[in-house]
């Protein structure tokens, strides 16, 4: 009896301890090509602001540069494919501003909003002052011809 109780303490921690070598070897893979940086997103917001917002709630991830586009990845994912592709043509900036209110406690403390739009919905991006300057200057960067919309 106590041999199988060992057994299945055991099992759970090696379990355990497989879930978080995956997520951070999956993080490790994300990273290894380069060009990322974290960032929140909260997709399909209804209006200005955190009131009256149809989407869903913050979602804390990595943003990857791949080309014309950024790939989103959700942090507490095995998913090994991007959650969110945004293209840098489809994208217009309509506005930043700083966390409101509950905001503040599921962001990062230094985090900016940026309100979006993709191809016709809302969307919000939060991350760093660093990570912002870097993802203006892509969307600036865009080859001669494309639309570009930076608030």
């Amino acid at each position: 009896m106590v041999l199988v109780v060992v057994l299945c303490v055991v099992a759970v921690v090696v379990l355990v301890l497989a879930g978080l070598f995956v997520f951070g070897l999956r993080r490790r893979l994300i990273q290894r090509s380069g060009g990322t940086f974290d960032c929140s997103l909260r997709w399909d917001v209804s209006g200005p602001g955190t009131e009256g917002a149809s989407g869903k709630g913050w979602g804390y991830g990595i943003a990857r540069y791949n080309g014309d586009r950024v790939e989103w990845f959700r942090v507490f994912s095995y998913a090994p494919r991007p959650r969110r592709i945004l293209e840098r043509a489809a994208i217009e900036v309509t506005g930043r501003r700083a966390p409101e209110g509950e905001e503040e406690l599921a962001l990062l403390s230094d985090a900016i909003v940026l309100a979006c739009t993709h191809r016709g919905a809302r969307l919000e991006l939060a991350m760093s002052e660093d990570a912002l300057t870097g993802f203006l200057a892509w969307l600036e960067a865009a080859p001669p011809g494309q639309r570009v919309n930076v608030a």
